[in-house]
């Protein structure tokens, strides 16, 4: 049997933007109890309020999923995404599949540049756990000796990647750019790994 909060998000999944007392007459409760489920799905990040004009008067508030909502809810996106890859190597070459991949890469890395510029290593390090984090990974990092060692204990590209192993560079060419060394990877789940592991040398100071 579905839990409350379950039917509020099932709500919003198929009727997006909608007031309290929308949800609390689909759902079935009263608006009160509502607003205390919207308050906490709003602090796990499923669920955003915007402000929407009806007319004269006050906004009201209108409820949604947000992309980690959506998540919640089974999807295609996984057979529709390696789909597509598979087209895209049968009709692209091969390095112009890789320049995409590293574009792909370059352009999130770009969106950061101005946040990272003036960080150390050990900060800009913190930052690309932090930031892949938001794409999905679980990254955790450590000193060895004169080198750095990342490991991706969970990557979200696992399943695209058993088929299409190339959507890996994407990480790999991210996390060189952001921490402006190369990122070289030791270990690969793909290959039997535990995890995938990049060692970066820290660049000597002059």
């Amino acid at each position: 049997m579905k839990s409350t909060k379950d039917k509020i998000l099932q709500t919003l999944l198929r009727k997006p933007k909608i007031t309290i007392n929308e949800i609390a007459e689909a759902v079935g409760i009263n608006p009160v109890s509502v607003r205390h489920h919207l308050t906490n799905l709003q602090m796990e990040g499923l669920v955003a309020a915007d402000e929407e004009r009806h007319g004269v008067g006050r906004p009201r508030l209108v409820y949604s999923l947000t992309e980690d909502g959506m998540e919640r809810f089974p999807t295609k996106y996984l057979r529709l995404t390696t789909r597509l890859l598979a087209q895209m190597k049968e009709s692209m070459p091969g390095p112009v599949i890789a320049k995409l991949f590293n574009q792909v890469a370059e352009d999130l890395a770009d969106q950061y540049a101005a946040d990272i510029k003036d960080l150390n290593m050990e900060e800009r390090l913190d930052f690309v756990k932090e930031m892949l984090a938001q794409e999905g990974f679980t990254v955790e990092w450590e000193k060895k000796g004169g080198e750095y060692q990342i490991h991706e204990i969970s990557c979200p590209y696992y399943q695209i990647g058993i088929a299409h192993p190339e959507v890996c560079t994407v990480d790999q060419t991210l996390i060189s750019k952001m921490l402006a060394v190369p990122a070289n990877k030791v270990q690969c789940i793909l290959n039997g790994g535990a995890h995938c592991t990049y060692v970066v040398q820290p660049v000597a100071a002059k």
